[in-house]
Formats: structure tokens, C-alpha cells, sequence
């Protein structure tokens, strides 16, 4: 029973069906250790123990991961195992599933090949519906309609049916009950179910055409959003009835946007889609130049391509997947929850140790591309992960992410932090040198104890939401975070965007020799304390704001803030010592803000001295990321330390 667990009764029986297909070809016996390889012309009756087809066809490579995974376990306990798979594309329609029996198992492309494993099926039969519609009629997925929330065409993802085209709808729903903070509880008062499944709209907005069969709509919050379908449009009220409920109540936060998804009047442009669940059938409007007899789409049958899983006190070890292209994945029709955590990873790793993810390409998925949790020594490097659903990088244990490239994140839930770290009891993460840019919220985001985030390059993030920023850490003692250059992020309203974030109960963190140009906001702290702001650059072409509210205890020295309009340090009573800081604006108006609750009570210059040099520092260069002073000014004198970054981000 523990083999059939391991593998599941689909892999058994390809076994199975592969032994008794090789007996009757009269080939060797299949491969007992070394290396089994994997091709699109191969043949699962084969041992997998050659490359290429042997000319009298009798042996060559096999022709399905899965396969190979189950020939891999043949070999005896502690022998190294080792899967190559040739370029070309493999289909998958369950995961492959790896666990502490696998220890020791490689899984990598060929070199010099592309080998692209897609987490789903082709989509074929087009005809016509309508002028510039095509459809498809869909099979079921197993005893249930096939659902999903991404389509790949041709390599891109393609865009959902989208009321309204652009931007957002406004809706008409209040929810006034007081946020307390994470700390606090949250609500004040708990919402009640209705509040979380109700929703008032325009009239002009929706009517009696929207089929609540196929509408999804995603509700706005201030950090994260819910994507949910609805169950009833009562159009004497105007409100939508929601089939799933949302994380926040529709109005919190004061935010009263949405959005609504896969609904036949949404088709605006060419190169969108919609389900139709109703007639059972994807319905495509193709881009100009597209062949429907040629056009490759697929959509997705699971919610993840590989699962590396063990058990507390029995873990998976020792597994490496390299050079891998992974793409098209699923996700369940649910609200994701703060920085839409829920949903699973095209590779999910679970009690593992030791193990390696290197070298891969993660596209076009609907959900995260690695999901880690409860890992020892795992190693994720070199990885090109971009369009993605949700995030990037999630992971929480002790793990090593490094030169890893990470972009356009959040393609479906803008919640989505492109790195997402976590780990607790000796369990440190190192995030270092990553290239992290085009993020709807925070690019990389850290809690827990004892971490390193260090020379990473941050560019473009916060494009959609709020209360986020470059590098945003919580619930977290004793971070590091060194050498990392955040540029070009836009504050778009709401609690704001920042580059580098210090929230809730973030105690005794040092942010130092770090750059910042072009935010606003370069270093908010909230709810935190002991920590130390030391050797820093914040260069802003507007005004440039450094807050400090509910936040005591800082030590703030040797920074240079230059601002073209003016300097704000909100609060700054939460600074406890401040030395040798150089802060110029371009109007000269450098001042500190008082503050009631979250309120601005009063303003007062910063007076010059105590630590405040109010003196232009000359800067000569910085864009590069190696910041110079002209030798005629006031930094030589007071012994500012030389910044260079020009090395953060992925390395050659």
C-alpha cells in the first residue's frame, strides 16, 4: 500500500501496462539506476535506457515523465536516479507526484534542448460563433466540467473576457467597521456572511444580460482582492449575490472597485476569451493573422505539474529539477487571501530537504510558480519565472532564492508578491541578488526571524494596489536587508507604496547601503521598533517622505535624502538616536509631522543639527547605482560611506 500511495493507481498501472508491453516486444528488463530518458517520439513499452531509438525499434527513450518516474523507482534504495527529458512539449493531466521513496532523483532537460511540460490539454475542433468568435466544444474533466481561469494561445496568456475594458466599475457597497491592524485582530467587528458574499452595483454598469453561469468578478481591497463568481443578480435591488465569499467585504478600506470577468459582452478586442460553462464551449476572438486551424491553445488540468511531498519526520530529499520549461496551470474559483497565498504552485514542495529547483522557466500559469513550505536547505536558483496568476516565489523555510529573474506576477491576482519568504526557528532564508520588476504589489516580502534580503534590483512594483512597497517585512526580528537598489515605483493612492517597509512587530532589522530613486515613499516603518536605518540613499524627483507612525525606537544615521520638492519625516519622536543624516530639498522645506492616530496634527521644520545636515551633498551619479558626490562638497567632510549597487540583481 505504501507504493501505491507514493505513485498513485494511474502511475501503477502505466507500470504495470509498460512491464508487460516490454516483455512482449522482448526488450531488456527496464532500467535499474542511471540515467532514463524521455522523448516526445519515444515509447512507454521501451526502458528508457537509451537517448535515441535503437535502429531495429526495439528499445529507446519512453515517452511520458510519468512513466520514467515509475521505471526510476525500480532502482535500488540509495543509487542515484537520474531523468532526461529531449526537447520538444509533454501534456500532463495529473501532477507528477514525487516523494520520500524518490530521494535522490534528478529530473532535468537535455542540454542544448527545451524540454516544456504543460500542466494540461490542447484545445481543438474551432468553428465559428458568431462574426469574429470561434468556439471549441470542451469535454468534461473527469466527472466534472472542465473549469478554468487561463488560457495559453500561441505561448501568450491570453486575456479574459473584461467589464469594463479598462480600469475599474465603482460599486455602491459601504462597509464602515474600523481595520484594527493584523496585530489588532483585524475587524472590528467580524463581518457577517452577507457582507461578504453582497454587493450593490450601478445600474448602468450590469443588467438583466449577465449570465451569472459564467460571470467572475474580482472585487478590489486595499492590499489584495476576490476573485469570486456570482449566484444571483437581483436586478430590482442592483446587487450581485456571490457563489463564493470574499476575503474583505466589498467597501472595506473605503475601496469600492471591480471587475467583471468571462461574460460574452466583455469580448472587446481580439486575442480575448470566455468560458462558456452554460453551452460548454471556450470561445476565442482570434488576433489578426491567426489561423484557427493552425493556433495552438491550451488550457489547463491541474493546479500543479510537480509535487515534491513528504512527512513531518519523513521528508523528501535530495531532488533536483533543472532546466525544465513549466507552464499551464489551474486554480480553484476561491478568494486567495493576502497576497493570494492559497493557491497552489506549478511546483509544490512540501517536508523537504536538501533539494534543488535550478534553471527553470515557470510561464503562462494560473497560480504560483514554486510553492515551499516546511523546507530545510532548499535551493532555488537561476529561474526565470514570469506571467504568473499569483506569485512568483513563495516559499517558507530555510531556503537559499538566488538570480532568479521575476516578472509580471499577478497576472490574475494582482495580490500576488512577485518573492515571498518565511521561515522561523533557525530556518533563515537568503534572497539575494534576484531581479524582481513590473509587480501589481510588493516585489519581495519577508516575515519571520534572522533573514538575509541582499542585492536584489527592484523596479516598477505596486502597479495596482496599496500598503505595499520594493521590500516589505513583518512579523519579523532580526532581517537584514543590504546593497539592494528599488527604483521607479508609483504611488497609485490608498495606504501608499514604498520601497523599503517595515510593518507589525518588525523588531531589531538593519536596512542599510541601500538605493532608492524615484519613490516617494522610501522607507515607511509602521508598528515596528529597535530598528536601524544606517548609510541609505533616497533620491526623489517629487517629495520625499519618511514615516514612522506607531513606531518607536529608531536609529537613523548616515543617510542622504535628496528630494526635488520637499522632505517630511512623519513622526519623528519614533527616532530614538539620529546621526550624521544629510537631507536636502530642492525648495528647502525639510519638516517633521505630527501625528494623532494616523492623522496629521501639525507640522514643524526639522531643525538643522541633532543629526539632521540640511546641505546639498552634490550628488554627481547614481543612476548606475554607484553613487558619487562632486570632491567640493559636504559628504567627504563628514565621511558619508561609499554606495555601489551597480552588482544587485541576477549576475551573469
Amino acid at each position: 500500500m505504501g507504493f501505491v500511495r507514493s505513485v498513485g493507481a494511474a502511475a501503477v498501472l502505466v507500470t504495470c501496462l509498460g512491464m508487460a508491453a516490454t516483455a512482449e516486444l522482448g526488450a531488456a528488463e527496464p532500467a535499474t539506476g542511471g540515467t532514463i530518458f524521455v522523448s516526445p517520439v519515444g515509447r512507454d513499452p521501451w526502458t528508457g535506457r537509451l537517448e535515441q531509438a535503437a535502429p531495429d525499434g526495439r528499445d529507446g527513450p519512453v515517452a511520458s515523465l510519468a512513466h520514467a518516474v515509475a521505471l526510476s523507482r525500480w532502482a535500488q534504495a540509495g543509487r542515484p536516479r537520474r531523468i532526461v527529458l529531449a526537447a520538444g512539449t509533454y501534456l500532463l493531466d495529473e501532477p507528477i507526484d514525487l516523494g520520500p521513496d524518490d530521494s535522490g532523483l534528478s529530473i532535468e532537460a537535455a542540454q542544448g534542448g527545451k524540454a516544456i511540460v504543460y500542466g494540461g490539454r490542447r484545445v481543438t475542433g474551432w468553428r465559428r460563433d458568431g462574426e469574429a468568435f470561434w468556439a471549441a466544444a470542451l469535454p468534461p474533466a473527469g466527472q466534472r466540467p472542465w473549469d478554468f481561469r487561463m488560457v495559453v494561445v500561441d505561448g501568450r496568456m491570453a486575456w479574459r473576457a473584461r467589464l469594463p475594458k479598462e480600469g475599474t466599475f465603482t460599486h455602491q457597497t459601504e462597509f464602515n467597521v474600523p481595520w484594527m491592524s493584523t496585530t489588532g485582530g483585524g475587524w472590528k467587528r467580524k463581518p457577517t456572511d452577507d457582507e461578504l458574499r453582497t454587493m450593490a452595483y450601478r445600474p448602468e454598469d450590469l443588467g438583466p444580460w449577465l449570465d451569472v453561469a459564467n460571470a467572475e468578478v474580482t472585487v478590489y481591497h486595499m492590499w489584495d482582492e476576490s476573485v469570486v463568481g456570482v449566484a444571483q443578480n437581483d436586478l430590482a435591488r442592483h446587487t450581485l449575490r456571490f457563489s463564493t465569499p470574499c476575503g474583505h467585504p466589498p467597501g472595506a478600506f473605503g475601496v469600492k472597485k471591480y471587475v467583471v470577468w468571462n461574460v460574452r459582452e466583455g469580448m472587446k478586442e481580439p486575442g480575448q476569451w470566455y468560458l462558456d460553462r452554460t453551452a460548454g464551449k471556450l470561445v476565442y476572438w482570434p488576433l489578426p493573422g491567426q489561423d484557427m486551424a493552425k493556433v495552438e491553445v491550451l488550457a489547463p488540468t491541474v493546479e500543479s505539474i510537480v509535487r515534491l511531498r513528504g512527512q513531518a519526520g519523513r521528508p523528501v530529499r535530495d531532488v533536483t529539477v533543472r532546466g525544465l520549461v513549466l507552464s499551464v496551470t489551474n486554480t480553484p474559483l476561491l478568494a486567495g487571501g493576502f497576497g493570494a497565498g492559497k493557491f497552489a504552485g506549478a511546483i509544490e514542495v512540501a517536508h523537504a530537504e536538501h533539494c534543488t529547483l535550478a534553471g527553470l522557466e515557470i510561464t503562462n500559469v494560473a497560480g504560483q510558480g514554486v510553492r515551499a513550505s516546511n523546507v530545510k536547505d532548499l535551493s532555488i536558483e537561476g529561474c526565470h519565472v514570469h506571467d504568473t496568476g499569483a506569485c512568483g516565489l513563495k516559499f517558507s523555510g530555510q531556503c537559499l532564492v538566488r538570480n532568479n529573474h521575476v516578472h509580471h506576477v499577478g497576472r490574475i491576482y494582482p495580490s500576488a508578491i512577485a518573492v515571498w519568504g518565511d521561515g522561523r526557528g533557525g530556518r533563515a532564508c537568503r534572497i539575494e541578488h534576484n531581479t524582481v520588476h513590473d509587480t501589481p504589489y510588493t516585489a519581495v516580502a519577508c516575515g519571520g526571524e534572522d533573514h538575509r534580503i541582499e542585492s536584489n534590483r527592484i523596479a516598477r512594483a505596486m502597479q495596482v494596489l496599496h500598503d505595499g512597497a520594493g521590500i516589505y517585512i513583518t512579523f519579523c526580528k532580526r532581517i537584514v536587508l543590504r546593497g539592494n537598489y528599488i527604483h521607479d515605483i508609483v504611488d497609485t493612492g490608498g495606504y501608499g507604496a514604498s520601497a523599503y517597509y517595515l510593518d507589525e512587530q518588525a523588531e531589531d532589522c538593519l536596512v542599510e547601503g541601500n538605493l532608492s530613486v524615484r519613490v516617494a515613499r522610501p522607507s515607511h516603518n509602521h508598528m515596528a521598533r529597535n530598528n536601524t536605518l544606517r548609510g541609505n540613499v533616497f533620491v526623489c524627483d517629487g517629495d520625499a517622505t519618511l514615516t514612522f507612525p506607531r513606531s518607536s525606537g529608531y536609529r537613523v544615521e548616515k543617510n542622504v535624502v535628496v528630494a526635488r520638492g520637499a522632505i517630511r519625516i512623519t513622526r519623528p519622536d519614533a527616532i530614538a538616536q539620529a546621526k550624521d543624516n544629510v537631507v536636502f530639498s530642492g525648495v528647502g522645506k525639510v519638516e517633521g509631522v505630527r501625528l494623532e492616530d494616523y492623522r496629521q496634527a501639525g507640522t514643524a521644520p526639522l531643525p538643522a543639527g541633532a543629526g539632521w545636515l540640511r546641505v546639498d551633498p552634490h550628488l554627481a551619479s547614481y543612476e548606475s547605482g554607484r553613487v558619487e558626490f562632486a570632491p567640493s562638497g559636504p559628504a567627504v567632510s563628514i565621511e558619508l560611506p561609499a554606495l555601489d549597487v551597480r552588482g544587485a540583481g541576477c549576475r551573469p
